[in-house]
């Protein structure tokens, strides 16, 4: 009889030259995409004469939530080569910017049989993690077969997620329960994996919390702040996605802050262009972030009064960004993205507002709401008229300030959590990392 693996399978061959395709949609925008191509069969020359600790990071996200397990697990196991898989180029960008040549980066290959066992032979990882999401089943089966202990870390399951994995069950239960541990963000989480058919579930919170501003970029951003001015209030848009600068730019015509700034921020950097012209097309008064001139240099250019945005054109400086801005607007969360990352707002001392949409980052808006960090509002309008009071207000702004720091302190704890997990399975299971 055959298994739900075989038409699985079967259905990704079928799907081989679409997969080709949308590489090529997505060079048009981002070039990149072609580049290390081979890769994504199983093809690699990325050499390394350690053993490896892999941990597969998708993209930008999930690349900067594992800094502080990265940091770990590299003064625990120095002796080991640590290997960061991403699936977008953004992903592998942000590994490169993050940790240099301190650690491979290649793509992971996609979910064929013959793929992720050249993968896994190539490198021989003594042990594999996934991050948040990612649930692939070939590999899971294909890690399982040649004892690799492969754990899913940070783990999330929206409901949303649940129900579709639940409609492919079998598929999921059996690779869910290949899986040698999980470590769920909340216990809702854990509940929807476990009832998926994960075992050895642990409940160890979000590593996002654990990631500290770098002190290089919080001085970026108070250098930014005297260039975009002292006495301007300053509310930056980060990390928007496609349709949602409209909605900020139409509403931002019915508020009353004379000489405000807003900061846009694109979550992804392809888009730069579309945004620019946006702006153009609605008559906005703009500079470019790459435009004023490196931060801290004697030819940086202030913003001058008369411009009304500034698009940040750059990549790896979001605290900064956060750490200049008096307020931020937390995207992806205005239209049904899910929305992104609210944690390094409050970390970097900003509060923050965010729209509807936040399943992917659901217990997290609500413990800072709960806080008082921030404040979720049901559309566009309705986050015009909270911006409006709360820079109106000179009293309420530093409170949210100090329950960011409150709501981020209180939640810390992940990494800890996670490496003990690692540790035990490694000293116990497989001894991985004492050459047994």
């Amino acid at each position: 009889m055959l298994g739900a693996r075989f038409f699985y399978a079967l259905a990704l061959w079928l799907l081989l030259p679409y997969i080709f395709l949308r590489l090529l949609w997505r060079a048009h925008k981002q070039p990149e995409y072609l580049r290390h191509l081979g890769e994504r069969f199983g093809f690699y020359s990325t050499p390394s004469d350690k053993p490896i600790i892999w941990l597969h990071t998708v993209s930008v996200g999930e690349t900067r939530a594992a800094q502080s397990l990265i940091a770990r697990l590299r003064k625990t196991y120095p002796q080991h080569q640590i290997l960061l898989t991403h699936t977008t180029p953004t992903g592998r960008a942000t590994g490169e910017q993050l940790y240099g040549d301190g650690v491979l980066r290649v793509y992971l290959p996609y979910d064929y049989p013959f793929a992720v066992n050249k993968f896994l032979r190539h490198f021989q990882p003594r042990i594999g993690i996934l991050m948040e999401t990612e649930i692939w089943f070939n590999l899971i089966h294909a890690c399982r077969k040649t004892g690799t202990p492969l754990l899913l870390l940070n783990a999330r399951m929206s409901e949303k997620s649940a129900r579709n994995y639940a409609r492919f069950a079998r598929l999921t239960r059996d690779a869910l329960g290949e899986l040698a541990a999980v470590a769920a963000q909340t216990t809702d989480d854990a509940a929807r994996l476990t009832s998926l058919g994960a075992r050895n579930v642990h409940v160890t919170g979000n590593l996002k919390f654990d990631i500290e501003p770098p002190p290089a970029l919080l001085q970026m951003g108070r250098q930014l702040r005297e260039q975009l001015g002292i006495g301007r209030k300053v509310f930056l848009a980060a990390s928007t996605r496609e349709g949602e600068e409209a909605l900020l730019l139409e509403a931002l015509n019915n508020i009353n802050i004379p000489e405000l700034l807003l900061v846009l921020v694109p979550r992804h950097p392809q888009r730069f262009g579309e945004v620019a012209r946006l702006l153009e097309q609605r008559g906005i008064a703009f500079m470019r972030k790459s435009e004023m001139g490196q931060s801290g240099k004697v030819q940086n250019r202030a913003v001058l009064p008369e411009i009304q945005a500034v698009l940040g054109d750059s990549m790896g400086e979001m605290f900064a960004y956060y750490a200049a801005a008096d307020i931020a607007f937390i995207g992806g969360s205005l239209l049904p993205y899910g929305g992104q990352n609210l944690i390094e707002a409050c970390a970097a001392g900003t509060p923050v507002l965010v729209g509807p949409h936040t399943h992917n980052f659901a217990e997290a808006t609500r413990l800072a709401a709960s806080a008082g960090a921030a404040i979720q509002v049901r559309d566009a309008g309705e986050l015009i008229i909270n911006l409006q009071q709360l820079l109106d207000n000179p009293d309420t702004l530093p409170e949210m300030r100090r329950q960011c720091a409150g709501f981020v302190k209180n939640n810390r704890g992940a990494t800890d959590k996670s490496l003990r997990i690692i540790m035990l399975f490694a000293d116990t299971e497989k001894n991985i990392f004492h050459g047994s």
